[in-house]
């Protein structure tokens, strides 16, 4: 099981890559929203916002997010590291219920590249 260290280094490497991009997957990740990251094994929640082209942490709080993010993703911490790793596609993992995603329509449409 990936511990929280583990899982704020996949979200520090995540934003790290989006910061990286270019075309339009830097245009999608350009857009400055509330952002929620729940690990359900840990039961813990990372808070900030996608600003941009990066995430950035605010803050890591125990539980399930206190309150509603414009975007609010949630998973296990092995499927957040698998994903960022390259080792999981969002795709499938969201498909198969092991990733959920919860957005606004037009966030949703906007973020689509990046998935």
């Amino acid at each position: 099981m990936a511990t929280i260290t583990e899982c704020r280094g996949a979200l520090d490497r995540l934003s790290d890559n989006l910061a990286r991009a270019d075309g339009d997957v830097r245009g999608a990740a350009a857009f400055d929203r509330t952002l929620s990251c729940h690990i359900t094994d840990l039961d813990t929640t990372f808070t900030g916002r996608l600003a941009d082209g990066r995430i950035e942490v605010a803050d890591t709080v125990p539980g399930p997010p206190r309150a509603k993010a414009q975007i609010r993703l949630a998973m296990s911490g092995d499927d957040l590291v698998a994903m960022v790793g390259g080792e999981l596609k969002f795709a499938k993992a969201w498909a198969s219920g092991r990733v959920r995603l919860e957005a606004g329509f037009r966030d949703l449409i906007r973020l689509r590249s990046l998935l």
